[in-house]
């Protein structure tokens, strides 16, 4: 049976992976920031295990995760948490951009140094779920796509480090998608929002399970999921 451990399954793509991962039998561990949200995680997706931590807090999780009785094996970390707030540079306010820095980037860092032995142990493959920021940066997405260029950059390292220990990593860029974070955004861009405009958060999940479950003669390394072509879209 197969394992995986996941950020940000109480939504959007994270809920969707951790649906289908608990449907088809496989044992799960997920990242939760409060005991009140692994409660609710634990109920939905009875047998999963939880792990308390906030990944916007560095320290914190790095104490976590060293008194956590962490899985053996792990056949994939699966980081999909994230966060955003738009800002200008001139008005870039400290906590906003460190905490986009702290649960974007630092968190999976630290979480994906804690799992690398069992992820040795399985073969197992890292997905980082980043972003069409993680591409390119425009006006106001300055913060978030630092975080995003920045776990661009700890794939690519990684993936060069760990490939001759049967370590698999991609990254996954997903356009715009229908999830709380995208209401989000359209509300901090003073835009309408319309789910249906955007990527469904299965799709994604499905191209992200698709690198999961690729056979272990092959790896992608790159990957990106854009919303198809829509009239008056913006």
């Amino acid at each position: 049976m197969s394992v995986h451990v996941i950020t940000g399954a109480g939504s959007g793509i994270g809920a969707v992976l951790a649906q289908r991962l608990h449907e088809r039998g496989d044992d799960l561990l997920l990242v939760a920031r409060s005991r009140t949200r692994a409660e609710e995680l634990a109920a939905t997706h009875p047998g999963a295990r939880t792990l308390v931590a906030d990944l916007g807090d560095p320290v914190g999780l790095e104490r976590a995760l060293e008194a956590a009785d962490l899985p053996d094996r792990v056949d994939s970390l699966l980081h999909v948490a994230g966060v955003v707030d738009l800002e200008p540079v001139a008005e870039l306010d400290l906590g906003h951009w460190q905490r986009q820095l702290d649960v974007n980037l630092t968190a999976p860092a630290l979480l994906t140094r804690a799992l690398l032995p069992a992820l040795r142990a399985a073969g197992g493959t890292v997905v980082f779920v980043n972003s069409g920021a993680g591409l390119s940066a425009n006006p106001t997405w300055s913060a978030y796509a630092a975080s995003k260029f920045g776990l661009r950059a700890l794939a690519d390292a990684l993936r060069g480090e760990e490939q001759e220990r049967g370590v698999r990593v991609t990254t996954v860029y997903p356009g715009r998608t229908a999830t709380p974070m995208q209401e989000k955004v359209h509300a901090q861009e003073g835009k309408e929002y319309d789910a249906a405009a955007w990527s469904d958060p299965a799709t994604v999940a499905a191209t992200i399970l698709h690198v999961v479950d690729l056979p272990a003669d092959s790896t992608i390394s790159d990957v990106t999921v854009r919303p198809a072509p829509r009239a008056g879209r913006s």
